[in-house]
């Protein structure tokens, strides 16, 4: 029997998908590339914003009646209701399903209809599962589960429960034998990554230092995910100690994603997040000072509940100081069941389009500024993606900056050293020296 699996969302959501996938070609089911030509179809969805949930309702009710469709992921969890009243499926299940998709397949072709999502909020399925990876020499490495925040605005926590961490002997296991097939680069990812090992009595450092010395001989890179003001505080002078020497520099991308939603400490209290515009601001200046050329990404909600004239032009006033080179922008949603869907002080869509279009603008034009600063710049790229135009290829420096390239060759996974000859808002343009 022939199964199409594709993930949606965040980077652990593709990961459960390729886990899926691997497991599901390891009993023997042929995967395919598209809808069309499979029986089944699993679609591990995603919906923590009402955009992203309504994209995923389009496949939904996209899939063909004679194909049957397993539901999986985050979606179920966040908004069954809207399941049950808009979508056809044959199985719901929940996120990290792991090695059970198998049993679930064979079941909805008996023509059985499973609904499965007791225990989502405490599973964790194993690092050493099978694996369909979407990109060969990137391993995407949930070192995590769940998450220890209590954000106003977010229904994850529903579906992803509380902290889960991965001892960190399975994580260098994991890593180890990736290596042997061909990984890379790793993706080391949860829902805030700051908080690993507080379950289990280790760091996020602990892990780094463990993980960075597992094979000396291979050539690797680790992203870190995302961590939180409040999470990487407390931590942040043995990070950045870390980050600094000889394995730290030589294997972690400088590539720090740290959201600070709002630049108003009034409505980061209404959003319940636990940190000032000083904590963040004191984060970003450490690593500034200790990483010159690192990357900073960071995330920013607009409109809010509660989010007057003011307070948006507060997180104006921090994003042009602080200066990232990425930020995320998001429209607010209320999502089922948060207190924020509960607020008053409900500001206006068209408010809320106005004042994204209007920080969209300035971070484009700071995104451009500072790409441009990496001009002239020659360095060791890792070639990790396939570029879109033909002949293109996508390879990342150490700060994790995207450059690209031509060549008629295939590069992928091949470390070269690239001059970098041109900026534009989104990537580098390079040549290969």
């Amino acid at each position: 029997m022939k199964v199409f699996v594709q993930g949606f969302g965040c980077s652990s959501s593709i990961a459960d998908a390729e886990v899926m996938a691997g497991c599901l070609r390891d009993a023997g089911f042929e995967l395919v590339d598209c809808v069309e030509e499979a029986d089944v179809v699993v679609y591990n969805t995603c919906g923590v914003k009402m955009p992203t949930e309504n994209k995923m309702f389009h496949l939904l009710k996209a899939v063909p009646a004679e194909k049957r469709l397993v539901v999986a992921g985050c979606l179920p969890l966040i908004n069954y209701p809207r399941l049950m009243r808009d979508a056809r499926f044959d199985a719901v299940v929940g996120p990290a399903f792991g090695d059970r998709i198998v049993e679930v397949v064979k079941r909805v072709l008996n023509d059985e209809k499973v609904v499965f999502l007791n225990d989502s909020l405490r599973s964790k399925p194993r690092l050493n599962l099978p694996r369909a990876r979407v990109n060969s020499i990137i391993g995407i490495t949930p070192v995590a589960y769940g998450c220890v925040g209590e954000c106003s605005y977010c229904c994850v926590k529903f579906a992803r429960g509380a902290l889960r961490s991965f001892r960190i002997d399975e994580i260098a296991d994991y890593v180890e034998k990736s290596l042997k097939a061909g990984v890379k680069e790793f993706w080391f990812t949860g829902q805030d990554v700051a908080y690993y090992g507080q379950d289990i009595g280790v760091d996020f450092v602990d892990l780094l230092k463990h993980v960075c010395n597992v094979d000396a001989k291979e050539n690797f890179w680790i992203r870190v995910g995302m961590m939180t003001p409040n999470g990487l505080k407390p931590f942040l002078e043995s990070f950045t100690s870390f980050l600094s020497s000889p394995e730290g520099k030589s294997h972690v991308f400088k590539f720090f994603h740290v959201p600070v939603q709002s630049g108003d400490d009034e409505v980061l209290k209404l959003m319940n997040r636990k940190y000032t515009i000083d904590d963040f601001r004191r984060v970003i200046s450490t690593l500034k000072q200790t990483f010159p050329q690192a990357t900073i990404a960071t995330d920013v909600i607009v409109g809010f509940p509660g989010e007057s004239e003011e307070a948006f032009e507060h997180t104006i006033q921090l994003v042009e100081k602080v200066k990232p080179d990425i930020v995320n922008v998001s429209k607010f949603f209320a999502r089922p069941n948060t207190p924020a869907e509960r607020m008053e002080k409900k500001v206006d869509v068209a408010e809320i389009k106005r004042r994204s279009e209007e920080m969209a603008k300035i971070v484009r034009q700071i995104a451009l500024q500072k790409n441009k600063a990496w001009v002239g710049w020659s360095g060791s790229v890792l070639i990790d993606e396939k570029g879109k135009n033909p002949n293109s290829w996508i390879g990342r420096n150490f700060a994790y900056k995207p450059i690209v390239i031509q060549c008629e060759d295939n590069l992928l996974g091949k470390t070269l050293n690239v001059h970098v000859v041109d900026a534009f808002q989104s990537h580098l343009k390079g040549e290969i020296v």
